[in-house]
């Protein structure tokens, strides 16, 4: 196992996993903390205002079930104690998680809590609020003593610190994993023999950076550009890491990478530090300047908790959002977040404009060309991909503005010791401007069509027998054209969606929606096994209790790429 890659995984836990409520416009800019975060950062993720987590982890509880710990992360002999260590931890961890009071003091954390992920430079920081410290310190001990890991005890400043070797005792480069705490803050870190000793004064707190981040705007910028509560703010800084790529001292990633390049005599990023490089890498990144995530919304108590959150990939380049724009196609309003139904997914894509978008992405891609090796080697495969041959696929679903499937509902019984549906509810569709013309053209695809009386907004018409299915599935559907869309449908649910979808306009409205109410989706299935009397599969039985509805979507903006979620959650009584 990958020692840096355990270390890696340790530090992202909390990175983005806590998200904030709003309290006012003021947060960002009297937050202290900020003055320990350098402006450069690549990463951020603040927790600016208390979270309430203890009523969080009451709300989805039941919903994260233990997995099989063990089975999952096998222990051998060869198995280090670093790697016991971690494994340690995290089985607790799992044990815990069901049990909200257990977890927080089992951790020294406070029902509600403050907590940031940073980098400075190269090295990743994050700092989480702790009500006890004592018990934060009596895990460490108990992981250490299950895997024979210890510790060394280091200070930096005035605060002390414990260290856990990552690298062997005979590596000539060495990495620690860093725990301290001060003033009821725990930091979390890395040390390394590249690292300077103030660098790790300042990831302690005993330090301020020259520059931080609390001097400049950047946080309330991102919430206003894009309408996120200001109490929580996370990004990816493209152009500071394009920076410290292509420069020796552009920014403290910069300065720690000349550094390195200094003690090892080989530089792995010298090609892209040449002028020519410079000038065009950098001119991409403030094309694409950050991913930025941030909260639309939300609401957390005991009960029920509800997220809605979004990550924008911002960009600039105003020729390839235009044309993504034009992508974008028909999506049926009831695939939101309203949990109406089980599963609802819908791509919206304009198939005319398909073709020509992509090719002006193509072409904007390609331009200018580049001379920097390793884009020019970038453009050079991708001139092998011209997407004017898609033209010729796209001519024969014309018109079409988007797809869409939908179960509604189902309910699954026993005939003759096979399963059967004893109740389906489902809608599939089709939308185009003329929906009868792709059915013309999917006949010669498809002979049994030729028999399939089909009229532009007239009787639906029964095709059970050309889905082909075994009858004792028990289901039946129909097909009809109701205004621009082909829909075909099972059930009172799907007719009555088929109904509703024929009022909508065919307009463009989206791109993607993904939306699951997994309970709803889970229960009928786990109450089948249940009458069968078969023992219940594990990974059923572990979702059994899953009260979550999930609502995903991407989508284009003037603004970038858009990806949003919305999580709800419900408690189970126990």
């Amino acid at each position: 196992m990958n020692k840096m890659a355990i270390a890696a995984v340790v530090l992202a836990v909390g990175a983005g996993g806590y998200f904030l409520s709003q309290q006012g416009t003021s947060v960002v800019k009297n937050d202290p903390m900020l003055d320990y975060i350098p402006a450069d950062t690549l990463a951020f993720s603040g927790q600016l205002v208390p979270f309430p987590l203890k009523s969080y982890l009451y709300s989805i509880q039941g919903n994260y079930q233990a997995y099989d710990a063990d089975n999952m992360l096998s222990l051998d002999d060869s198995s280090s104690p670093q790697e016991r260590f971690f494994i340690s931890l995290y089985k607790q961890y799992m044990t815990v998680l069901a049990d909200p009071e257990t977890l927080l003091s089992t951790y020294g954390l406070p029902d509600s809590l403050k907590s940031y992920f940073y980098t400075l430079g190269a090295l990743p920081v994050m700092k989480i609020q702790l009500s006890n410290p004592t018990a934060f310190w009596a895990e460490l001990d108990r992981a250490e003593q299950e895997s024979g890991l210890t510790h060394s005890m280091g200070k930096s400043g005035d605060v002390d610190y414990r260290g856990y070797a990552l690298t062997d005792a005979g590596e000539k480069e060495k990495i620690e994993l860093i725990f301290a705490e001060k003033d009821g803050w725990l930091t979390v870190t890395l040390n390394t023999s590249f690292n300077q000793a103030e660098l790790l004064e300042t990831a302690l707190g005993e330090k301020k950076v020259e520059h931080p981040i609390s001097e400049t705007t950047m946080l309330q910028d991102i919430a206003k550009k894009h309408g996120f509560m200001q109490d929580s703010i996370s990004f990816i800084n493209h152009v500071e890491l394009a920076k410290g790529l292509t420069s020796s001292d552009g920014n403290m990633l910069a300065k720690q990478m000349t550094k390195m390049v200094a003690m090892e005599g080989e530089d792995p990023f010298a090609e892209m530090k040449t002028p020519v490089c410079q000038t065009e890498l950098n001119a991409i990144a403030a094309n694409w300047p950050r991913t930025v995530m941030g909260l639309n919304s939300y609401s957390i108590t005991r009960d029920e908790s509800t997220i809605d959150a979004a990550v924008v990939v911002e960009s600039n380049n105003q020729v390839i959002l235009s044309a993504l724009n034009k992508i974008r196609g028909f999506v049926p309003s009831f695939m939101g977040d309203s949990h109406e139904n089980i599963l609802s997914v819908a791509l919206g894509i304009d198939a005319n404009k398909l073709a020509p978008a992509l090719s002006e992405i193509w072409t904007d891609l390609q331009t200018p060309e580049y001379q920097c090796a390793p884009l020019a080697e970038m453009q050079s495969e991708l001139s092998d991909l011209n997407p004017s041959m898609l033209g010729m696929m796209t001519g024969m679903v014309n018109g079409v503005k988007g797809v869409s499937i939908t179960l509604g509902d189902y309910k699954l019984t026993e005939k003759n010791g096979e399963p059967s549906f004893e109740k389906l509810d489902a809608l599939i569709t089709v939308s185009a401007e003329k929906p009868m013309m792709l059915v013309d053209m999917m006949k010669p695809f498809y002979p049994p069509l030729v028999d399939v009386d089909l009229k532009d907004n007239g009787d639906p018409v029964d095709i059970t027998s050309l889905l082909m299915l075994p009858p004792e599935l028990g289901v039946s559907a129909k097909l009809a054209i109701k205004g621009n869309q082909l829909v075909a449908y099972t059930g009172d649910r799907g007719t009555e969606l088929a109904d509703f979808i024929a009022t909508q306009l065919l307009e463009p409205t989206g791109f993607f929606n993904f939306s699951v109410d997994y309970q709803k989706m889970l229960t009928p299935l786990i109450d089948m096994v249940e009458m069968s009397g078969e023992p219940m599969p594990e990974e059923l039985l572990m979702l059994k209790d899953y009260n979550m509805r999930l609502n995903m979507s991407v989508d284009f903006t003037d603004k970038g790429i858009v990806i949003g979620s919305t999580v709800n959650s419900k408690a189970n009584a126990k």
